[in-house]
């Protein structure tokens, strides 16, 4: 078990964290409430979540991410912050003050009073408003949000004064959306989806290329039975944090999925994303085909393209071969339902591509006749010549049809998982920014706030409310949580002016500047040292204080 950005599996394991007797831990978040007559003298109260568990000395709370040190509540992992630049080789963990350290890796002190293996404490010589932005991921959060953000942080960028609220929302109403690059078939519409026997999801409609789910959701983690809702909590935190999670699909394939990683259908893991449907593939490389081939099929679960029949064999003047394909004929050169969906031939059922063909017009198609059958990938690919009766019999591929299947199966992208969070940031989560809820949602709308989950850039839906999503990709390791209600624990930051921050009404009395934050950590924790962990902005996210119109 580490002590930085863990993930437990059992909320039960709450004995025995490492360095609990070490003097320095990460940010203290509140002073111990009040204890009530039925509380042991050695617990803390936590007020983080609706639980309100009540922590031992030297346990942690039951999400695993607050503890009891010495009858203070501390926060367990450190504050994620973003840097436009990282240098080579400097340590990603840093002390507040030179004193903060990952318990367990005490030793001897360097000469500025940091201990050993950690960077000198920040000296205030960086241009830090340009440089730094801080992300929700270890922030806290101050549920139920009567109270204001942990950090409302002031800043200046570019000569504009800046603030970002940032916190940790808890979110009940949230899914995960997962795009699986493939055409194999995973299953019906809207069958459910499994991990460990609860249904955690359904499929939902399959996309060019790519089969996709719904996973999680609110009636997931609270409509059902404890243990659904406990599964689903595991799942989507497992599946947020980049984690594998095995899924089985009612009626379908077994999965295991993990985001920017390729998918794993029935154990065999995927290669190929196809080029384009089988109609597509034709029109893509007609022209290449010309002169090589007299008929060229591409299975296809979706559309079957048929060469000579399809516009583009038209336009070339190919002769018709007098192919007879079985399925529904959509237009010309096009086939609807050609088999049943599947793990085959171009997301069909089909292992033998000739079963699909019911035969040739004796007044058309002649003998020597030259047919290439292959799937949208390439990975499925044979070459027939017709003998005197008209029989397709396979032979060996001619190194000129062959490299045009390789381009085939050279233009499919690697398969991949893609994983994205879709959250709805309402409730209370809002107060914390506000006293009126409905001017940050209105300045939200009016693209006067810009919005981001652990730095990374949020789509903001349209329509009422604040429903936003991201690719988990993009934000930090480990940005989700769990508290056990069940509901997911998830970054969230609000980036404006400071002069759109007073006119929504904002917490104004309540900003510190990024100095300040800085030194001395989150505005409520009376000055106590925390654990920093800085992390380069990623190279495909724009920096979150300077987007248009926040600059513009």
């Amino acid at each position: 078990m580490q002590w930085m950005g863990r993930t437990m599996t059992e909320h039960t394991k709450t004995d025995g964290l490492p360095g609990m007797d070490t003097p320095d831990l990460p940010q203290v978040l509140e002073r111990a409430r009040p204890r009530n007559d039925r509380m042991s003298g050695a617990k803390v109260e936590c007020n983080a979540c609706p639980v309100l568990c009540q922590i031992s000395e030297g346990r942690a709370g039951a999400c695993d991410r607050y503890a009891n040190q010495a009858g203070v509540l501390v926060r367990l992992e450190p504050v994620v912050l973003l840097r436009k630049t990282l240098e080579a080789g400097e340590p990603a963990l840093v002390p507040f003050a030179g004193r903060a350290q990952p318990p367990g890796q005490a030793g001897a002190a360097t000469e500025d009073g940091a201990p050993a293996g950690t960077a000198p404490a920040w000296n205030g010589d960086l241009l830090l408003s340009e440089e730094v932005f801080v992300t929700g991921v270890g922030s806290s959060t101050t549920y139920p949000d009567y109270k204001p953000a942990p950090f409302i942080v002031g800043s200046q960028v570019e000569g504009v004064d800046m603030v970002t609220v940032v916190t940790e929302g808890i979110f009940s109403y949230c899914s995960f959306k997962v795009k699986i690059d493939t055409d194999r078939f995973l299953g019906p519409e809207q069958a459910n989806v499994r991990c460990k026997g609860e249904v955690v999801g359904h499929v939902t409609t399959a996309e060019y290329g790519s089969q996709m789910l719904s996973l999680g959701g609110v009636h997931h983690l609270t409509g059902g039975t404890k243990k659904e809702g406990r599964i689903t909590a595991e799942m989507m935190q497992l599946l947020g944090n980049k984690h594998a999670v095995e899924l089985t699909i009612d009626g379908g394939s077994q999965l295991v999925i993990q985001a920017g990683q390729a998918p794993i259908v029935n154990g065999v893991a995927e290669q190929r994303m196809r080029v384009g449907c089988g109609s597509a593939a034709i029109g893509i490389f007609a022209r290449q085909f010309y002169g090589h081939v007299d008929e060229v099929v591409v299975v296809d679960d979706h559309i079957t393209g048929v060469l000579t029949e399809h516009q583009a064999g038209r336009c070339l003047d190919m002769r018709p071969s007098g192919i007879q394909m079985r399925g529904r004929k959509s237009t010309p050169g096009r086939y609807f339902q050609v088999a049943n969906p599947g793990t085959g031939w171009g997301g069909t059922d089909i292992a033998d591509p000739l079963s699909i063909i019911e035969g040739w017009e004796p007044a058309v198609a002649w003998p020597g006749l030259r047919l290439l059958m292959t799937s949208t990938t390439g990975e499925h690919a044979s070459w027939y010549v017709l003998d005197e009766a008209l029989r397709p019999v396979e032979a060996s591929m001619p190194q000129d049809v062959r490299r045009i299947v390789d381009r085939i199966g050279e233009n499919c992208e690697p398969s991949l998982a893609s994983v994205l969070f879709l959250g709805g940031a309402g409730g209370s989560l809002r107060a914390g920014v506000t006293e009126n809820p409905v001017l940050l949602t209105r300045s939200i709308k009016q693209a006067l706030v810009n919005v981001t989950c652990g730095g990374a850039p949020a789509y903001v839906w349209p329509g009422g409310g604040i429903t936003v999503m991201a690719d988990v990709l993009r934000m930090p390791d480990n940005s989700f949580g769990t508290v056990p209600t069940p509901a997911i624990v998830a970054p969230i930051e609000f980036s404006m002016r400071r002069a759109d921050y007073a006119a929504l009404g904002g917490h104004i009395e309540q900003i510190r500047n990024l100095r300040e934050v800085l030194a001395q950590g989150a505005w409520h924790n009376d000055g106590a040292p925390q654990a920093r962990l800085w992390q380069a902005l990623p190279a495909s996210n724009p920096w979150p204080l300077g987007q248009p119109p926040l600059l513009g």
